[in-house]
């Protein structure tokens, strides 16, 4: 059963798109109320934003499956990345707008949890792990970089409109000041930018960025607002055309930076 696509790279940066996957599997799909079907939480795109990674020799990971089915961004105990916050789970049993995922009685249990963990979280994780393994093998260092799109108004995360352009690095320890020089170097533009504000990095930036092992991860959280119609889900391609110069740019300032190898 394939759950991720890989394609590597040839400079040492890898993009992952942990939200990028749109699947859910016919057993799971059952057990769901049918707007869930649709996946409205998704981050939708991203692999059109990214489409000039390939030219830039960036690797690639990509879920088969949405984050329905499980948050690849997510520990596998579940544990609270955000204290305080209105919090996602690992299976998530509620949309972003709070309603219910799931028919009434069909709300996974520890067992489904735990199934699911084994057969979707699992390969993407390890298969992530081996790629960061490989690339710093070769370059003597590894970059991950997580891709992320969100609506720009979700009440239940924050208040009002959401910064365009949300890095982050878990507060600086996820990567080495070198490469946070290298992105916020970056001229956004028109575009509102933010470092370590209301997302600083989830469970894969968190857990493998290790800058003193010459591994580094960031994070971006793009407001969809950016690319695509909010509401109908509709790809806008001018605006696209923008906001994809800028995130370019980010990767290439990224690949750039003179990282002291291992």
């Amino acid at each position: 059963m394939t759950t991720y696509t890989l394609t590597q790279g040839r400079v040492p940066l890898l993009i992952s798109m942990p939200h990028n996957g749109q699947q859910i599997p016919p057993d799971i799909a059952a057990m769901m109320q049918p707007f869930a079907l649709t996946v409205p939480d998704t981050d939708w795109y991203l692999d059109r934003l990214y489409a000039f990674a390939k030219d830039l020799g960036c690797g690639l990971i990509n879920p088969v499956n949405s984050r329905y089915v499980i948050d690849l961004n997510r520990p596998p105990d579940n544990a609270v990345l955000y204290a305080g916050a209105n919090n996602t789970e690992l299976c998530p049993t509620s949309a972003f707008d709070l309603r219910s995922l799931y028919r009434d009685g069909k709300t996974p249990d520890e067992t489904e949890v735990a199934r699911r963990i084994d057969l979707y979280w699992r390969p993407y994780h390890r298969a992530l792990q081996q790629e960061l393994a490989r690339l710093k093998a070769e370059h003597g260092y590894a970059i991950l970089f997580e891709a992320h799109t969100i609506r720009s108004q979700v009440p239940r995360f924050f208040d009002g409109r959401l910064t365009d352009i949300n890095f982050g690095t878990a507060d600086g320890a996820s990567c080495g000041d070198t490469l946070r020089d290298a992105f916020t170097a970056v001229d956004t533009g028109h575009y509102s930018n933010v470092l370590n504000g209301r997302f600083k990095g989830g469970y894969i930036t968190r857990h493998y960025g290790k800058p003193a092992d010459h591994i580094h991860a960031v994070q971006l959280e793009l407001t969809q607002i950016n690319y695509l119609n909010e509401d109908t889900f509709e790809w806008n391609a001018d605006e696209a055309e923008k906001i994809a110069a800028v995130l370019k740019q980010i990767i290439a300032n990224l690949i750039a930076a003179k990282l002291k190898p291992n």
